[in-house]
């Protein structure tokens, strides 16, 4: 199985976009030229302009605060493969995991911030011991992506070890 979030991080994005050209014109229109007349819909140009620019600082640092990561997923063949990178309005570093299906010994996936950030860590076997990978976000994955992540490790690892939750 192979996917990818891509869909919700493009929708990010074009939230963001919209919500820019719309407080953007907003200003433009009320300040600049002042086409716009108030009070609007009962409410001032003051008044508006706070509600407008509270909405774009939402959408700008929700993915912050949640930390959004694109996350592609693959367990086809011998491995599983994550890649992901931070979402938010400045890129991160393009990060992988690769783990080998035979030496995969679990997962643990923790909820932070009333379930709204979901973290997950991967586990694998060396004869030394168990290396535990660095966790990475997964809370830019809808709950079905989740569903699927977590059904593809528990079969991977269901005929090994105990798989953490």
């Amino acid at each position: 199985m192979t996917f990818d979030n891509s869909r919700t991080i493009i929708m990010l994005r074009i939230e963001l976009f919209v919500t820019s050209i719309i407080l953007l014109s907003f200003v433009i229109l009320s300040y600049f030229t002042r086409i716009l007349k108030f009070p609007l819909i009962g409410l001032s140009e003051i008044a508006w302009t706070i509600i407008l620019v509270s909405i774009w600082l939402f959408i700008v640092f929700l993915p912050i605060i949640l930390n959004y990561q694109f996350i592609s997923y693959s367990d086809d063949g011998e491995k599983i493969v994550f890649r992901y990178f931070s979402s938010g309005v400045f890129g991160g570093k393009k990060n992988s995991v690769k783990l080998i299906k035979r030496s995969f010994s679990g997962y643990k996936i923790e909820s932070k911030l009333f379930g709204l950030l979901h973290t997950i860590t991967l586990f694998q076997q060396y004869k030394e011991g168990v290396a535990k990978y660095p966790s990475f976000y997964i809370s830019a994955l809808t709950r079905k992506e989740r569903e699927k992540v977590i059904g593809s490790l528990n079969f991977i690892s269901s005929t090994k070890m105990k798989v953490i939750i």
